[in-house]
């Protein structure tokens, strides 16, 4: 554990002693879309249908509106909080160049976010501002999503499948999605179309060609796949190239090797390894290939260290 102890309150937990626990690098290092912060430094969430408040002074850090049921049963996981990131970190500072990212970044964590709201999350990123990533998944959210009250105000939980497949090509479009409305449509209803299949399938030896090529939209199936044959079949979804693939993986799937690569990570890479007009597939593949099963911590450092210090060429 990344922490010394820890206290259990009604309506909060508190870590004391953490380490290699950051909230606004962890927050802000591209990861994740639905975490905002408060003027008071503390940063307000909503995942996996809750509502959660974090706060940090130093090296403690308290969850509110949670309790230690939630905790141990919640966040204790979607913080990764059993990784020894210590490790991870002395790893990869043996090369020398990461290393001044790794402790730029050093509070970094990897967040285990639901795979079916981070899918739909990162066809909205492409060619996309996160400010603007964030405004879609939240209209989106406030449309089909779950009202919650906190401290008097209304946060949305990202919807269900079964509620978002409610929606029409039209009110997409309307929540900002622009040109990728198409592939969300596209998206929820192969997604919807798989679970209401494996619902009701009862010997795969009965299944027509259509039924069987739905199958291949199963995120259960996907996320149990090696990390390979993971990155391959998330491309089938309309709008999942590459770069969106990897992020899918790696923030929702635990797929540590993969390697997403945006144009902070470009610049980063180029900076510090590479001659400059180098494709983003030889990049990811230089990526993969150097820091292998720990490309996915590399790419976060190297991603926040680029973007943080505005790196140009």
């Amino acid at each position: 554990m990344d922490f010394k102890n820890i206290e259990y309150f009604e309506d909060r937990v508190v870590l004391k002693g953490t380490k290699n626990f950051n909230i606004k690098q962890t927050f802000e290092c591209g990861q994740c879309f639905r975490w905002k912060r408060q003027e008071n430094g503390n940063y307000i969430g909503v995942a996996l249908g809750k509502v959660i408040e974090l706060e940090q002074n130093d090296d403690e850090i308290t969850l509110y509106n949670t309790n230690k049921e939630d905790f141990n049963n919640i966040w204790i996981d979607y913080f990764d909080l059993k990784r020894d990131y210590s490790s991870i970190k002395e790893e990869l500072s043996k090369d020398e160049l990461l290393k001044k990212a790794v402790e730029y970044g050093y509070g970094i964590r990897i967040l285990k976010q639901e795979p079916f709201e981070i899918l739909i999350s990162f066809i909205i990123s492409a060619r996309n501002s996160i400010p603007v990533i964030s405004k879609t998944i939240n209209k989106i959210s406030e449309k089909w999503g779950t009202k919650i009250a906190y401290k008097g105000k209304e946060y949305y939980t990202f919807p269900a499948v079964e509620d978002f497949h409610k929606a029409t090509l039209d009110e997409i479009k309307d929540t900002g999605a622009s040109f990728r409305s198409k592939y969300i449509l596209d998206t929820v209803d192969k997604v919807y179309s798989c679970n209401n299949l494996l619902k009701d399938i009862k010997d795969i030896k009965d299944l027509n060609d259509n039924q069987n090529e739905l199958l291949k939209y199963n995120l259960l199936k996907i996320c149990d796949m090696n990390d390979d044959d993971c990155h391959k079949a998330l491309q089938e979804f309309m709008g999942v190239g590459a770069k969106v693939s990897d992020c899918i993986m790696l923030f929702s799937m635990r797929k540590y090797s993969a390697f997403p690569v945006d144009v902070w990570v470009k610049r980063a890479m180029e900076h510090f390894y590479l001659a400059p007009d180098v494709s983003l597939n030889k990049i990811r593949v230089f990526g993969r290939e150097k820091f292998g099963e720990l490309s996915g911590f590399a790419q976060q450092y190297l991603f926040y260290y680029a973007r943080e210090n505005n790196i140009k060429l």
